[in-house]
């Protein structure tokens, strides 16, 4: 539904004895709800129409069931964030939810300043629900917005219109929620410069602690991807993105990630974990999780993707795993690290890979000398150039 929560990446290579970690890094769930109420023509998330009665009992039994076999690798740790993304997660019952979180608590101990997101679509925003969500300890949530002008959102296939996005921000204050997400897009078809700027203005208006605001990009396996829509030229969607970006920096909103902008102290805490090389389980249809054990372990999971296949009791919930090898563990982690607008703290490698620093050296040294990677010894940070060709900068990493 949207891009608040990004989905890991998973690489090839032969797998390699891992040395102990110094410590494990903080862990986060999260949680995939498959369905939403149409699929829209951009999306390539694992998300399938909704009947008219979803198994929320059912898929509630599964998820617990799921993360039970992966209890073995929590190791004692507290759940400092969970995410629930889709689909759309807000078509569930707060019943349910509230099942769902009771039984992931009587598992595993949250944080006592633990960070719950749900992902909403105005469409299914209901004042009565969202109390309910709000009490059963959710505290933040990120609303699919995409645009307020109506011609917009008939051509990205969205079911709510501009009123409705407006009167979600206003409800989700109503209900208690004084952190939430608006997520945006730029470069829709036949968008023009002030066409998303007053999209932007709009959503700046209603007053969010965190924007997310991307440019829509035509994925393989989507209907956009086989028939395209007419997008802005290059020259208009670079325009876009610079006005942008001053426009949210003059009202407070700070750039920390390549298309996450905040205000003071509301950086998404699930998605730095992410970023930041941290732990993740990953229940749910499609869900992928990592995973690092004490014994030097580094782990990717994916579970099954199709809902019938995860509810199917005859068949396996997680459809595969890799340790990741020593020497995948460089890109692995910056592809992540270097999104990160201000990047990490160099010690963070070796402590959430378990290698020394200098085996980055080579393309450290590399990526300085092409003014792709800022030169200081204590931070692994993109400049400005790195930032707008950071795939370019990640090839300096590949083994």
């Amino acid at each position: 539904m949207t891009t608040d929560a990004p989905a890991p990446l998973i690489h090839g290579g032969a797998q390699t004895p891992r040395a102990p970690l110094p410590a494990l890094p903080p862990l986060a769930l999260y949680i995939h709800i498959p369905w939403c109420v149409r699929k829209c023509p951009y999306c390539d998330f694992n998300s399938h129409t909704a009947s008219p009665q979803l198994p929320e009992e059912e898929y509630v039994d599964a998820l617990l069931a799921d993360l039970d076999q992966d209890l073995h690798a929590v190791h004692g740790r507290e759940l400092s964030s969970i995410f629930f993304g889709g689909g759309t997660p807000s078509l569930f019952s707060a019943q349910a939810l509230g099942r769902l979180l009771r039984g992931v608590e009587a598992r595993i101990p949250f944080a006592p300043d633990i960070e719950i997101t749900l992902e909403a679509n105005p469409g299914t925003f209901e004042q009565e629900k969202f109390v309910a969500y709000r009490a059963l300890g959710i505290n933040r949530l990120s609303i699919g917005i995409q645009s307020f002008q109506q011609a917009k959102l008939e051509a990205l296939g969205r079911i709510h219109n501009g009123d409705e996005a407006v009167r979600a921000a206003g409800m989700a204050r109503q209900a208690g929620f004084d952190n939430f997400n608006l997520d945006l897009m730029h470069g829709l078809p036949d968008q023009s410069l002030e066409d998303a700027l007053s999209d932007l203005r709009q959503a700046i208006a209603l007053k969010p602690t965190h924007l997310s605001w991307y440019q829509l990009t035509l994925e393989p396996n989507t209907v956009f991807w086989n028939q395209p829509p007419t997008l802005p030229e290059d020259d208009t969607l670079w325009d876009i993105q610079e006005a942008g970006q001053a426009l949210l920096a003059e009202h407070g909103y700070a750039q920390y990630e390549v298309s996450a902008y905040a205000q003071p102290g509301r950086a998404a805490r699930h998605n730095l974990n992410y970023w930041s090389f941290g732990d993740f389980i990953g229940i749910g249809a499609g869900a992928h999780g990592k995973l690092s054990h004490p014994d030097g372990r580094i782990v990717r999971t994916w579970k099954t993707r199709l809902p019938k296949d995860y509810l199917n009791p005859a068949k396996s919930f997680q459809a595969g795993e890799k340790t990741l090898a020593n020497e995948e563990l460089p890109f692995e982690f910056l592809m992540n690290a270097l999104r990160l607008t201000a990047g990490v703290e160099a010690r963070l490698y070796p402590e959430r890979t378990g290698l020394p620093l200098e085996s980055l050296a080579e393309g450290r040294r590399e990526a300085e000398q092409s003014g792709l990677l800022q030169v200081e010894p204590s931070r692994l940070a993109a400049t400005e150039r790195g930032q707008l060709f950071l795939n370019d900068l990640l090839q300096k990493f590949l083994s």
